[in-house]
């Protein structure tokens, strides 16, 4: 078996008692170094995201802080807007107005890829651990995952989006469990392991190692190791009663059968797993992942709690990012170009911390109800821009 540490693996290193770092607070935008005159166009600008016949998103939050300060808490538009989706029509048929549920800054939201961030942070950790060498193969905590083995995919393939595999398996088609961990097992890469293919059976098959390294279940890692010691009392794997509500996920344009959907998963194949996956199944609010991002900032700390030290946090979102997007312009806008680190969701989520600033963003809107559509970026690389516009001295 190869060596369990790698480069950024030596056993113990950086850690030690952690130093407190400060709480997030609310407060104004002069006391966050933030612009309150673009700030305030900001958040009408995605109030305007919500309105007309067919907005953007039936509802959004937007979460903009510097610093320890949380500037801006917002909710426009509804968590629930739509009763179902009219596929004749091409739009979705409205609840009467008192049925509908109003957006506010507290409502929690579907994360769908957003939770790679959580299950890359998750990893990492075990890498300052030593339980897990981030240049080890696969292979070597996974021997039954014999594709993987046999093509000597590394740990940071999978985090770095470079093992070569498909996006996506239609795992949701699987009778069973037994014959979905069947097709994981087998499946091999189709593309050159080394080159940029973004899949999300890269953090299914890192969920499998970690729970494999840990002898605990994903959802227990992310509640115990980052978000119960962040406070983050919101972040959990579904169900979550309360959500925003996604799609009335059908087909054709659904992969499966479901109705309309609100507080369990939207993605199919997280679904298919249980709730509980890699790539999708958190749900969270955005004050929960302004703490998130407030940590990482930090260097790893929040308060009294340290969820990684500052080498580990280096190593995270150092270029080309570990589960994180660095300085991508189609949703980051004027904030990428220094350093910035992000994902997207496909249910409409997004988030962006910008270390050069020590500014972060996060947008949450439910774009899929009451139907998936085209993606549409434009939006968030507009708010993302008019954030770092906003950011006094840049």
């Amino acid at each position: 078996m190869p060596s369990l540490e790698g480069r950024h693996g030596t056993r113990g290193r950086g850690r030690g008692r952690a130093l407190s770092a400060p709480r997030l607070r609310s407060d104004t935008p002069e006391r966050a170094g933030l612009d309150p005159v673009r700030l305030d166009r900001l958040v009408r600008e995605v109030q305007g995201l919500t309105a007309g016949d067919r907005p953007w998103a039936a509802g959004t939050v937007l979460a903009v802080g510097r610093g320890p300060v949380l500037a801006v808490e917002e909710a426009a538009g509804w968590a629930v807007r739509y009763a179902r989706y009219d596929a004749r029509d091409r739009s979705g048929v409205e609840l009467p107005p008192d049925s509908r549920v109003p957006m506010t800054p507290g409502t929690p939201f579907d994360l769908a890829s957003l939770t790679k961030l959580f299950t890359s942070v998750a990893a990492v950790q075990q890498i300052e651990r030593g339980t897990l060498g981030i240049d080890a193969a696969v292979g070597a905590y996974l021997p039954e995952f014999h594709a993987a083995a046999a093509h000597r995919l590394t740990v940071r393939q999978l985090l770095t989006h470079t093992s070569g595999l498909r996006p996506e398996l239609p795992l949701y088609d699987c009778a069973d469990d037994t014959e979905r961990m069947a097709r994981l097992r087998a499946e091999a890469p189709v593309g050159v392991p080394g080159t940029y293919c973004y899949s999300d059976l890269n953090m299914l098959l890192l969920q499998q190692l970690l729970e494999r390294v840990t002898g605990r279940a994903l959802d227990v890692l992310v509640h115990e190791g980052i978000a119960r010691p962040l406070g983050m009392t919101a972040t959990r794997f579904g169900p979550c009663p309360g959500a925003a509500a996604t799609e009335d996920q059908r087909r054709p344009w659904g992969k499966v059968d479901r109705g309309m959907l609100r507080g369990v998963v939207h993605d199919e194949n997280a679904w298919a797993l249980g709730g509980v996956a890699g790539h999708a199944g958190l749900f969270s609010t955005a004050r929960d992942l302004a703490v998130f991002c407030r940590a990482l900032l930090a260097g790893g700390s929040y308060g009294p709690a340290r969820i990684l030290g500052p080498d580990f946090v280096e190593l995270l979102l150092t270029p080309p990012g570990l589960g994180f997007a660095m300085d991508q312009r189609w949703f980051m806008g004027e904030l990428a170009g220094h350093g910035a680190a992000g994902h997207t969701g496909f249910t409409g989520t997004s988030l962006v911390l910008d270390r050069a600033t020590d500014t972060f963003l996060v947008l949450l809107a439910n774009t899929v109800h009451p139907c998936r559509r085209l993606p549409d970026n434009g939006p968030r690389a507009s708010v993302a821009t008019g954030v770092a516009r906003a950011v006094r001295g840049r």
